[in-house]
C-alpha cells in the first residue's frame, strides 16, 4: 500500500482545519478569537472552516457572555477520534517514506 494513500480525509485533509483540531484537541475549547490569533485567520475564513467542521459532527461552537458576549469552539468526542485516527495516519505515512 502506499504510505500515503490513507492521508485523504475530506475534512482533516485541509491544513487549516488540521490546525484547529489539534489546538482543540490540546486544549478542549478555545475562544473564537483565540484560534483567530494562533492561527493567524482571518474572521471569515476562520467562520468558513469552523462551519465545515461543525457540520461533520467534530467540533460544538456555543455563544456564551460573560464580561461580554464570545463564540466558544469546543471539539466533540468523534472530532477527537478522527483527528487522533488521522494522527496516527500522518505519523504511519511518514514512517513509511
Amino acid at each position: 500500500m502506499e504510505p500515503l494513500s490513507g492521508l485523504r480525509h475530506e475534512i482533516l485533509g485541509n491544513p487549516v482545519r488540521l490546525g484547529i483540531m489539534l489546538y482543540l484537541l490540546s486544549r478542549g475549547r478555545a475562544a473564537f478569537s483565540e484560534i483567530q490569533r494562533v492561527l493567524e485567520l482571518t474572521p471569515g475564513n476562520l467562520d468558513s472552516h469552523l462551519k465545515t467542521l461543525e457540520k461533520a459532527g467534530m467540533i460544538g461552537i456555543k455563544k456564551v457572555i460573560a464580561d461580554r458576549p464570545r463564540t466558544v469552539v469546543e471539539i466533540t468526542e468523534k472530532g477527537v477520534d478522527e483527528t487522533w485516527e488521522y494522527v496516527r495516519k500522518l505519523k504511519d505515512a511518514l514512517e513509511g517514506l
